[in-house]
């Protein structure tokens, strides 16, 4: 058993400092953004999305030429610790002063929303968030509104407001929950109008406002407040040498058995989640929630769910916990298993629903679980997209942190339950999701691509990519992996690629793929199987090592990845799409080719034999068929363009232009039309009713035509 206290929030690990010199060659909505990105810049301060900032700046009026007071405040949607300066509004605060007078009260406060767009200065298309008015009540020059953990830990207290007087010695006032919007301002602006000469107010069970005279001064203030809420909490725990969560009651599986049991489990939980709608998944396994999933206390506090808004409008307000009975099954009894807490969780959630929806409350939303936690492995979530699935996780973790050490100084109070209803099934949330445009039409599927770091594999992952997919690049060439990845990773951010050295003719190596692809997205929808070489010699000059190199390859290599391909996509029952790229020279036998051109024929006859067993599972098998594609190919940057060279009796240098005038559009074939055709193949909207098929990329080969 655990009976001392881990180390408390990262206490000893410092904030980031003010940079006085960077500071002053800002203007001053430059200083708001520079404070804002320094803010969000560290997750113990704010969560992603999660916070607001703003400044009054004194600005010359467009219309009137005259001096105005300008509210600068993050907008709707925004993230402080990434946003720039088109993400905040702008509003005139003498017009945001007089919104007063049209106030109806607390059962009309919707409304003011609706008012804010009048309020606009300089035609800022920016929308304004429902915390303007927060901002614009308080007499502050700088305001912060932030989402600390430390905070929020002593606002989730049952004994809040009396130890929010004790932590901060009276110089920080408290106000009891209240949802965000105009009554919680003019209640703002009330309390701090009670209390001269206070430094910030800690909302109950929400977070911390926090105010300067400049945007230094504001900074500094905020941070300190943190600080001094975490120091004290560090000091309490220390004293009272309580037992964290109650103390340990699972140790952590070993690497290799975890890594193994998530490989089984994820695909299937992934499918059964799916409800229509394809998803992906995220893992943590951070020593924060390896700490909660293995504590005594994970049922009853788990259960009680988070208490900041922002955390439960990204997670839910309860997890679904998987016992390790249940996640050490497999096959049948394991998939079994996982329906029935799954669908015991769905009806919990609509009786929620029941409970406390009111007249006008939007539908019922996805009745799934976000956060799914594994005693002794860890944390699963699960969104629409990967980012969302890794924020929903990002979250998560801060509850814990709040859960931890408000238990271990006080008691945790999650929020009441129709109060964290009404947020979630808020109007206003509501305008916002139906904002959002429509996805993608890859958002949310997992794409593997073998040969991934060629010419070929970078212009289909491009392709995927573009589409909204997550890309698996595999490929045996580590720092081509290395380098395209980072490209990839950049270009599209970091939660779309992942890389992961792949050997096909290993039957461990590409397991070993298939199983990383689980871990990281929880599953693959579509295989690209491109790895490739190229080889020439005549027939009697080809040696057994050469057959067996190309069969090893493109034979032995293909099947070997579709059959793990097929295996993961059985096990999430959503169906799929494998592509397989052969080759013009498995339709039309090509002089002094033998090896490779029968081993091209071999991947179209096993892409038809997956074709056949796939299609009573919805897992669709095709053939695309290119010819000469030359420009960023590997496997004409060495032998082999050498060889075709000879064996047309051409300089190596006319290649590119002999396979274009051969052609019978007399056009030259390239990585991003094979990528098309790929995409055409993976795309559910586009050949939904296409199994079994070849379509050939090669500018018209007479001899390739399918028959």
């Amino acid at each position: 058993m655990n009976t001392t206290a881990a180390t408390p929030m990262s206490t000893f690990k410092p904030f980031p400092r003010w940079d006085d010199a960077r500071a002053a060659a800002l203007d001053e909505p430059g200083q708001l953004l520079y404070r804002s990105n320094l803010l969000g810049s560290d997750l113990r301060i704010t969560n992603y999305g999660g916070g607001n900032t703003s400044a009054k700046i004194w600005q010359r009026d467009p219309l009137t030429g005259e001096q105005v007071e300008v509210l600068w405040v993050k907008g709707s949607g925004g993230d402080v610790g990434s946003m720039k300066l088109d993400g905040f509004s702008t509003l005139y605060m003498d017009k945001l002063r007089a919104l007063k007078g049209l106030y109806r009260g607390l059962e009309n406060e919707d409304e003011m929303v609706g008012y804010l767009p009048h309020c606009t200065f300089n035609l800022n298309g920016r929308a304004a968030s429902i915390d303007t008015p927060l901002h614009s009540s308080l007499p502050y020059t700088h305001v912060d509104h932030m989402h600390p953990d430390a905070v929020i830990a002593i606002a989730a207290m049952a004994n809040s407001q009396v130890i929010t007087r004790q932590v901060f010695e009276g110089t920080v006032g408290w106000m009891p929950w209240l949802r965000p919007g105009y009554e919680l301002g003019q209640q703002l602006a009330a309390c701090n109008a009670a209390h001269p000469g206070l430094r910030g107010i800690v909302l109950g069970g929400h977070g911390l406002f926090s105010w300067g005279d400049t945007a230094k001064s504001c900074y500094e203030n905020t941070v300190d407040l943190i600080e001094r809420a975490q120091t004290w909490l560090a000091q309490e725990r220390a004293a009272r040498k309580v037992q964290v969560f109650g103390g340990t009651r699972f140790e952590t599986l070993a690497a290799d058995d975890s890594q193994a049991t998530l490989a089984r489990v994820l695909p299937v939980l992934r499918g059964l989640s799916a409800e229509g709608a394809p998803k992906l998944l995220h893992l943590n396994t951070s020593p924060e929630v390896l700490e909660f999933v293995n504590s005594a206390d994970l049922e009853p506090l788990a259960g009680l769910g988070t208490s900041c808004p922002d955390h439960f409008l990204r997670t839910k307000i309860r997890p679904l916990i998987v016992p390790e009975a249940v996640y050490r099954l497999t096959g049948a009894p394991l998939k079994a298993a996982l329906q029935d807490l799954l669908a015991a969780y769905r009806a919990e959630y609509a009786a929620y629903y029941e409970r406390c929806k009111r007249a006008n409350s939007p539908a019922l939303r996805d009745p799934n679980p976000v956060v799914i936690l594994l005693p002794r492995i860890g944390m699963v979530t699960i969104a629409k997209d990967k980012a969302t699935a890794r924020i929903a996780g990002e979250f998560y973790v801060n509850a814990i942190n709040v859960m931890r050490e408000a238990n271990a100084v006080d008691k945790y109070v999650g929020l009441p339950e129709q109060e964290a209803f009404d947020i979630e099934y808020w109007l206003l949330e509501e305008a916002k999701l139906q904002r959002m445009p429509r996805p993608k039409p890859l958002v949310g599927k997992v794409a593997l691509v073998t040969g991934g770091a060629g010419g070929i594999g970078q212009a289909i992952a491009k392709r995927m990519l573009a589409e909204g997919a997550c890309v698996v690049l595999a490929d045996i060439d580590q720092e081509a992996l290395d380098s395209v990845g980072a490209d990839l990773a950049k270009a599209h951010g970091r939660d779309h690629v992942r890389g992961v050295r792949c050997d096909v003719t290993s039957e461990a190596s590409v397991i070993a793929a298939f199983d990383r692809a689980a871990v990281e997205f929880g599953g693959v929808d579509i295989l690209v199987s491109n790895a490739g070489i190229a080889s020439a010699a005549p027939i009697d000059e080809t040696t057994l090592e050469l057959w067996n190199r190309n069969q090893s390859i493109l034979a032995t290599g293909y099947f070997l990845v579709a059959r793990e391909a097929f295996k993961q996509m059985k096990a999430q029952g959503t169906g799929g799409s494998m592509i397989m790229i052969a080759s013009k020279n498995g339709m039309v036998a090509s002089n002094q080719a033998t090896a490779y051109c029968a081993a091209k024929a071999a991947e179209i006859q096993l892409s038809r034999s997956f074709a056949l067993e796939g299609a009573p599972l919805g897992i669709r098998s095709n053939v695309v068929n290119p010819d000469a594609v030359i420009r960023g190919s590997k496997i004409w940057t060495g032998k082999w363009s050498e060889e075709r060279a000879a064996a047309n009796k051409i300089d190596e240098g006319d290649l590119e232009a002999f396979y274009r005038d051969r052609s019978m559009l007399k056009r030259s074939v390239f990585p991003e039309d094979i990528a098309e055709a790929t995409y055409f193949f993976a795309a559910e909207h586009l050949s939904a009713k296409s199994t079994g098929n070849i379509l050939n990329v090669d500018a018209g080969n007479l001899a390739a035509f399918t028959r």
